[in-house]
This record gives structure tokens, sequence and C-alpha cells, in this order.
């Protein structure tokens, strides 16, 4: 038989079989065969079908940790302009301090240190390098120092107190000072010494000089004080022009401070001007803080919804909670749709000492992510309602990284019988390994007797 023959044969064959397969009136072994082949098939079908739906929860994962991830980065940079903006105001504050302290070496190395990083502080710290400088005896690197920055800052709100700075360093050194270059304002500055004894009622248009001269910013801060300790229309009325920037940033945030410490109505009212007309976000952020020490929860709740830049919304937040502004919180939350900012939210609900918020949503709320927050944030809550809460949670809860959170917020509360109740019942034993570890770092009675029970076993 040849080889094309013996194919062709095979295929008859297979083409046979196939047909009495098909046929209606196969017979008992083609009817078995055939039952076979649909039952290997029958189980080869769900498999298939368990394989495609692993396949696809893998996918979701996938896009859950891609999600992650992308949080992660993002709160990662959040936390190294945190970090660089923390840096700039510890050298700020150590440069101001060493002023007050009179090291003006320490105070110019810095501020001349703050300058080189080019950060939003430059201008200032430029002012106060040549105020050192100057209390030096350095009036050359003074005046290239002023020179330097209204070369480089040409709207800083700083080069009024530069203007006066390079005044009283020329008229040091002896040089002729046209009166067309300075304004008769700036002529008649003085630096006022002393002036902590005299009465604030007649000190006034002095003290306001003190504010707008050339001295340290203790001394500036001092005329502020006295300003605001004498609380007076005039006073006010002082405070408030500052407060609209008639002076430098620095004395600005100051004085809404002490707007906010006022109170009353017109306070409110010429922060509330201040906040919309100004750009400037530490500026913004000083009258969110001054509302939260007038208890203006009006303006708060107001800044928290619609400012558009998200760090000072967060700070419009954190100032509710510290007013107990309970109700606005809710409907922040209610309307927010940002995953960080609700989580800020929840945070401010733990500010305000509010733990029913936060018991319903790590009991209800969908987002794993915030249940998580909610979760740390009753363990910060030293309460039985956030204990009770905490053990309920875990009852129900499936998820294993929830269950560990809720066993973190345990180890937070120094709850150690709550975390021996667990490390008790767990069948789990990861789970009770995490509740065991928490409880090698407590130092309770409850806690070293569980572990001596562990030992002797």
């Amino acid at each position: 038989m040849t080889l094309r023959n013996a194919m062709r044969r095979t295929g008859a064959v297979w083409i046979a079989v196939a047909a009495l397969l098909l046929s209606p009136a196969r017979t008992p072994a083609a009817r078995l065969a055939a039952a076979s082949l649909s039952a290997e098939e029958s189980l080869l079908a769900p498999q298939d079908a368990r394989d495609k739906e692993q396949e696809r929860r893998d996918r979701e994962q996938e896009a859950r940790d891609r999600e992650q991830e992308k949080r992660d980065r993002e709160q990662e940079a959040r936390d190294r302009a945190q970090e660089k903006a923390d840096r700039l105001e510890e050298l700020y504050a150590d440069g101001r301090e060493a002023l007050d302290e009179d090291r003006y070496d320490k105070a110019e190395a810095k501020f001349d240190q703050l300058a080189r990083l080019n950060g939003p502080q430059t201008d200032a710290a430029l002012y106060w390098k040549a105020y050192a400088a100057n209390k030096l005896g350095k009036r050359d690197l003074a005046l290239a120092t002023l020179a330097d920055m209204k070369k480089r800052f040409a709207q800083s709100r700083w080069l009024r107190d530069a203007s006066v700075l390079e005044l009283e360093v020329k008229q040091s050194t002896g040089q002729q000072i046209k009166p067309g270059d300075q304004s008769d304002d700036d002529l008649k500055m003085l630096a006022i010494q002393g002036l902590m004894n005299s009465d604030p009622e007649r000190a006034m248009p002095l003290l306001e000089k003190v504010i707008n001269g050339t001295g340290t910013p203790r001394e500036k801060s001092r005329a502020l004080f006295v300003l605001a300790q004498s609380g007076s229309a005039q006073g006010r009325e002082i405070i408030g022009r500052i407060a609209k920037g008639q002076s430098n940033p620095e004395l600005q945030r100051e004085a809404i401070k002490y707007l906010g410490l006022f109170g009353g109505a017109q306070s409110r009212q010429i922060m509330a001007e201040v906040y919309a007309t100004n750009s400037d976000p530490s500026v913004k952020r000083a009258i969110l803080r001054a509302y939260m020490l007038g208890g203006d929860r009006e303006h708060l709740f107001a800044a928290a919804k619609s400012e558009k830049d998200e760090s000072l919304r967060r700070e419009a937040i954190r100032q509710l909670g510290l007013v107990h502004g309970v109700d606005e919180l809710e409907q922040l939350y209610q309307t927010e749709t940002s995953t960080d900012l609700r989580r800020e939210i929840l945070q401010a609900f733990f500010l305000a000492g509010n733990s029913g918020k936060l018991v319903q949503v790590a009991q209800s709320e969908k987002d794993p992510e915030l249940r998580r927050a909610a979760i740390r944030d009753l363990g910060l809550i030293h309460s039985d309602e956030s204990s009770n809460a905490l053990k309920t949670i875990y009852g129900r809860e499936t998820d294993r990284g929830l269950k560990e959170e809720v066993l973190n917020a345990f180890f937070l509360q120094g709850n150690a019988a709550a975390l021996v109740g667990i490390a008790r019942n767990e069948k789990d034993p990861e789970l009770k390994k995490t509740a065991v570890s928490k409880l090698a770092l407590m130092h309770s009675k409850e806690a070293t007797d569980y572990l001596m029970e562990l030992l002797q076993k």
C-alpha cells in the first residue's frame, strides 16, 4: 500500500468515526464514546471559566496595585515638598531667633544659607542678611545684598523695608543722600527703643513707626503686641492696615493673628477682604488659622468648600476640626469626591473629638483606604466607644489588611486587654502572631501575664 493510499484510508476511517458519532442511530459504543467526550468537555468548561475569573481578578488587583503605587508616589512627592518647606521654615526661624538674641554672625549665616536655597523666603532672607551684616559693620556687604535683592525681586513686599535699611546704612557711612532718592516718610522712619514702658495710647504713632522702620523682628513684634493689648479702636485700625499688606508679609501674618484674637465682625471683615484679594498662600494660611482663633466656622467652611489651592483646603478642613465644626465637616464629607481630602476630613473629625463619624466610616465606608484611615484615627481616641467599635469591626471583618489595622489601633490605644483577647481566640496564625508582636512592645500587666502564659505552654 502506498503512503498516499494509507493516508486516504486513515482519513476515511476518521470521517467514518465522526459520522458514526453524529448519526442518530449510533451504536451503544458510539454513544458511550460521545458521552465520555461530552463529560470531559463539561469538566474542562468550568476550569476554563475559573481560569478566566482568576485572570480577571489578577488584572483588577494589578490595576489596584498600580493605583496605589501612583498614590504612594504622589504622597512621597508631597512629603518631599513638605520636608523642604519645613527645612526653609526652620532656617528662617533660626535666623530670626539669632537676631532676637543679637547673634548677628549666626543670623547672617542662616539667612545666607536660606537665600542660596532659592525658596519662597529668598527676598526676606536677603533683607535680614543685609540687616545682620549692617549690625556687624559689614556695610558694603549689606548694600550689595540689598542691591541684589532689589534687582532680583522688583515686586517684593520687602522693598519698603529694604529702602529704609539702605538709607540707614548709607547715612552711617556718611554717603550723600539725595532728597529725591527717598520719600519723606522713609526719611522720618527711625527705630525707637524702649517703648514697652510707654503709654500705649500716646505711643500709637511711634509704635507704627517702629513697625515701618528698621527695627529688629523682636522690636516690631513687641510693637504689634502693644497695639493689640491696648484693645483700642486706633490700635485695631493700625493692625488692620498692616494685615491688609501695608508692611512686609511677615508682619502681615502676625497682624492677622492679632486680628483673630481681637475677634468681632470688623476683624473678620478685614480678614475676609484680605483672603479674597491676596494670592500669597502663607498669608491665606495665616487667615485660616486666625479664623480658628476667633471660632469663625462660617469663613472656614467657605474656604474648605471653594478654595482652589488643595493645601489651603486641607488647612481650612483641619481648622474646622479644631473649632468643632462637626456639621460643616459632615457636609464636606458627603459632597467631597477626592479620597485624599475625605481622609483629611476624617482627621478633622478626630481633631474635633467626634468618634461617632469615625465609627460609622470604619464600619460602613466602601472605600477600604478611608476605612483604614478611620480605624487608625479611632486608635488615637481612648474611649470605650472607640474600643467597642474596633472590637466589632475586627469580629465582622474578612479583609486581613483591615484586621491588621484594627490590631495596630488597639496598640495605639494601649489596649492590651483587647489584643490578649484576640490572641487567645484568633485561628489565623499570622494575625495571632501580629497580635502577640504588639503585646511584646507593651508595658502592661495584661500583656506580660499573657506572654508568660505562652512561654509556659
